[in-house]
């Protein structure tokens, strides 16, 4: 007699999903701002524009994930920083170019449904948009038993924000002799972990305790990409900046590049701040070229600021009055 079928068999738990999904209801309403009308639930998530706020806005969008960084997750069983990540590599995106994120919406797909790994990551994103002061506004979930090994799962998310247009920053502005000030990143971000993965857990164990860190390598690789957006925000309101480039894949001179008119070029003096020693332990035991680790990792910049020559010196007391890592790395020549 043949063999009866149903979509649980099959390996798609639908209830399993929808009883994690209003485990996690409450955590994404803590999200919501007072432009939301309606969140999860319903087939789009509606948010009221708050047009009287702006003379002629512009939306700004975003989606992206977070790469062979999921590996090390999945190694260290750790699934709460994962989702923060995400937001705040895609908050970083857009308010580079001066945006206001708005709102954010997820999507998550793995081979089976584990409650525990899939409620952790949500939760993760959760905060991250709390912290953003934006809310989650939607998302999908996809169960796919064919598609993905046990226990993995893929990630990527979207945000949607908004900038004035005529305060939209695209490097227009950039001239020869502008200066650029580089703001540190806390190590890897999202960027690079193919590498990374293949140089380090060739010579370590994921928890293996590393002195130049002061932690395990896990947690090191695993530390949360930074949210730039409330420091930028700050920098602008003070600052005339004429362009931001977010570092991520293809390094400092490919992202900073995308701003540059065709006639200009980059001169970085790449001894002008201190290198992690995340960086230079891949380089040194992975014995990678030096040109190999510029154009794959952020090497301790997460943030370049094309500025003025006029206003560097204020910008760079600022920064150290304020705690932060700003460093003169650079400036703008004529190609």
């Amino acid at each position: 007699m043949q063999k009866s079928f149903t979509y649980k068999k099959a390996g798609v738990d639908i209830k399993k999903a929808e009883q994690s999904l209003s485990r996690l209801k409450s955590k994404i309403a803590e999200t919501n701002t007072a432009e939301v009308l309606s969140g999860v639930g319903l087939f789009g998530g509606f948010y009221q524009f708050p047009a009287s706020n702006f003379l002629e806005p512009v939306l700004v969008s975003s989606t992206d994930g977070v790469g062979t960084k999921l590996k090390i997750a999945f190694l260290a069983g750790v699934h709460n920083s994962i989702g923060q990540d995400l937001v705040n590599h895609c908050i970083n995106d857009i308010s580079v170019s001066g945006a206001r994120p708005l709102f954010f919406l997820d999507y998550f797909a793995c081979g089976k449904l584990e409650k525990g790994i899939y409620e952790s990551v949500v939760e993760g994103i959760a905060v991250a948009c709390k912290n953003a002061g934006i809310p989650l506004i939607g998302g999908e979930t996809a169960e796919m038993p064919d598609f993905y090994s046990e226990k993995e799962y893929d990630l990527s998310g979207t945000v949607v924000g908004v900038v004035e247009k005529s305060k939209i920053i695209d490097g227009r502005k950039i001239r020869e002799g502008d200066l650029l000030v580089g703001v540190a990143s806390n190590g890897l971000h999202t960027n690079g972990f193919t590498l990374a993965r293949k140089v380090l857990l060739r010579n370590y164990q994921a928890e293996d305790f590393i002195e130049e860190f002061g932690c395990t390598l896990c947690e090191e690789l695993l530390k949360i990409h930074k949210n730039y957006h409330p420091l930028i925000s700050k920098i602008i309101e003070k600052f005339e900046i004429n362009g931001i480039a977010h570092i991520t894949g293809g390094g400092l001179v490919k992202n900073t590049s995308r701003l540059l008119r065709e006639n200009l070029t980059l001169h970085i003096d790449w001894k002008s701040w201190p290198v992690p020693p995340i960086f230079k332990l891949i380089e040194r035991i992975g014995k990678v070229p030096g040109a190999d680790m510029r154009q794959t990792f952020n090497l301790g910049i997460g943030l370049v600021l094309v500025v003025n020559p006029v206003h560097v010196a204020n910008l760079l007391k600022w920064g150290r009055e304020h705690h932060y890592e700003f460093y003169q790395i650079g400036r703008v020549d004529r190609r």
